[in-house]
């Protein structure tokens, strides 16, 4: 006897091959039978031909604290989302060592969020078992991170790592990778990324070919250098041999808009000579980072301490100013791509300044009556650096043609919000594929939405036997009427949960069922099978 049978479904198979009316058995957390079923179950749920997809990965984005402190992951799951992959960028909350775990903390924060307790692991091992203990409504995995290495070998230095530094690097990666991470992460654009040279990613890229695994970066340009940035990181893959996978590609500033055709070009060219990239994309104009990406590379050596630091010094804020209103060749100016009406407050630190969350920092220093690059070092230091943003930076355009791209997988890049404004797409990016890629603009069909979603960041990520529906694999599933289904966050308003998302099961178990979580905890940690590479 099955657990479960969904009848009457429109199955979207995550093959991208066209739906077919059936239905879908479940037994023992797995999928069971596919197609017109005629046996006995425990319970029945009649979908009216709803569709019925694999459940969603989210492929980028950066719950790995979030998770812990909201186990239910009620944000995730009301979109259909059954597994996240986190450690993105670079940033994750291990590994350091014990001397230097406040340096990473505050590194992390604006992204990750805060923790009201002590991390109870150093090693990503360690947090690794602290996940799967946190029984999460949602499977995870993880990248091992470049900046938590480089913070706990090197800090927030401004050089090359020494032979010395280089191997304790490699050794962390290797420990981390044989824990069952996915593969390493690195944010080319975020001190102390952005200090780290190609020779030497390179260097720590070449364990990854051992344990099969993934190279996966945030570049270290996204606007005026975004062509050599792609260039950059398709010569690791090529001298290393390893798979690259390019986060959140994307054209930043005016006089970009139009670039991501050419990056696309780079990648269909590095394939064309038997070199494995891919990317992934969110579907929003906008992105959302920390405050701190806004000011010159140079001036975060000292880790967020270093910057307050900077922030007082009346002779560093006259350069910093001046740096900020130019161009540079090697480093993407934010202010001059985009302008300081286009960088809104999502989130700040202090009840003081809440009011001033959703407000622009052109606006905000007109209230203030001072120039914006000095309004914006004032508000770091009232809030101890600790400011997220959302920036609108890109066209529409672009992201449509991204998110149309065949070897693009859609995923939110969402940060942990605690407070103010998140950007919509922590509550909204799945439903949206559906809403307006598929049913308003038709730059998908239903099936390849569903692909992007499923079985094609399920391979990307070696996330085991999942994201299809075939029977001996997962039973994590999402049910949803294609004519309905919609996201209602906005930026002015986004803690909007979206609608037309009528059953989420994960592993075999209903944890979200007709507007409501079931409190279901059925999440498993998902370590990447290193099969047959060492011993």
């Amino acid at each position: 006897m099955l657990d479960l049978i969904l009848k009457n479904g429109r199955i979207v198979d995550g093959t991208g091959n066209p739906w077919f009316l059936g239905d879908v058995g479940i037994k023992d957390g797995l999928i069971a039978a596919v197609g017109k079923l005629d046996q006995e179950a425990r319970s029945t749920i009649d979908v009216h031909r709803q569709v019925i997809s694999p459940g969603f990965i989210d492929g980028h984005c950066h719950s790995d604290l979030m998770i812990l402190d909201h186990p239910h992951s009620e944000i995730k799951i009301r979109q259909g989302v059954t597994t996240e992959v986190v450690g993105n960028c670079g940033l994750a909350p291990a590994p350091f060592f014990k001397q230097n775990a406040d340096l990473l903390q505050s590194y992390v924060q604006p992204v990750l969020g805060k923790t009201s307790w002590e991390w109870p692991w150093e090693t990503v091992s360690q947090y690794m078992d602290t996940l799967a203990r946190s029984a999460p409504s949602e499977n995870i995995a993880t990248y091992v991170a470049h900046g938590a290495l480089r913070i706990a070998v090197m800090g927030f230095a401004k050089r090359d790592a020494t032979s010395q530094e280089l191997q304790l690097m490699k050794q962390l990666l290797e420990e981390g990778l044989q824990a069952g991470a996915i593969g390493f992460s690195i944010g080319l654009l975020y001190a102390p990324g952005s200090y780290t040279s190609k020779e030497e990613v390179a260097e720590l890229c070449s364990i990854l070919p051992k344990y099969n695994g993934l190279f996966s970066t945030h570049i270290r340009g996204e606007g005026n250098n975004l062509i050599p940035s792609v260039k950059e990181v398709i010569w690791i893959a090529e001298k290393t041999g390893v798979a690259l996978h390019i986060s959140h590609l994307k054209a930043a500033g005016k006089r970009n808009w139009g670039k991501v055709m050419e990056a696309m070009e780079l990648i269909e060219q590095a394939r064309a000579r038997g070199l494995d990239v891919t990317c992934d994309v969110y579907p929003y104009s906008a992105g959302s980072t920390t405050l701190t990406t806004v000011l010159p590379p140079w001036s975060l050596e000292g880790g967020i301490n270093g910057v307050l630091e900077l922030c007082r010094d009346l002779s560093m804020r006259k350069r910093i100013r001046e740096e900020l209103g130019r161009e540079h060749e090697d480093w993407d100016n934010l202010v001059c791509s985009t302008g300081w009406q286009s960088i809104y407050l999502s989130a700040v630190h202090s009840d003081k300044n809440k009011a001033l969350e959703g407000k622009h920092i052109e606006e905000i220093s007109e209230i203030r009556g001072q120039h914006p690059v000095d309004c914006m070092l004032d508000l770091l230091l009232e809030e101890d650096g600790r400011i997220s943003i959302v920036y609108f930076h890109m066209a529409d355009e672009d992201v449509k043609q991204v998110v149309g791209y065949e070897r693009s997988l859609i995923a939110s890049d969402s940060l942990t919000c605690e407070t103010g404004k998140p950007h919509p797409r922590l509550y909204g990016t799945f439903p949206r594929v559906f809403a307006k890629y598929v049913r308003d603009e038709k730059v998908l069909t239903l099936e390849q939405a569903v692909r992007k979603l499923t079985s094609f960041p399920v391979q990307r990520f070696k996330l085991g036997k999942r994201g299809l529906l075939v029977p001996g694999y997962a039973a994590d599933l999402a049910v949803f009427d294609p004519e309905t289904i919609q996201d209602h966050a906005t930026f002015e308003d986004p803690r909007q949960y979206p609608q037309g998302i009528t059953q989420v099961i994960v592993n075999g178990k209903p944890t979200f069922d007709q507007d409501q979580h079931t409190h279901a905890r059925e999440g498993q940690l998902i370590r990447a099978q290193h099969c047959c590479t060492h011993h």
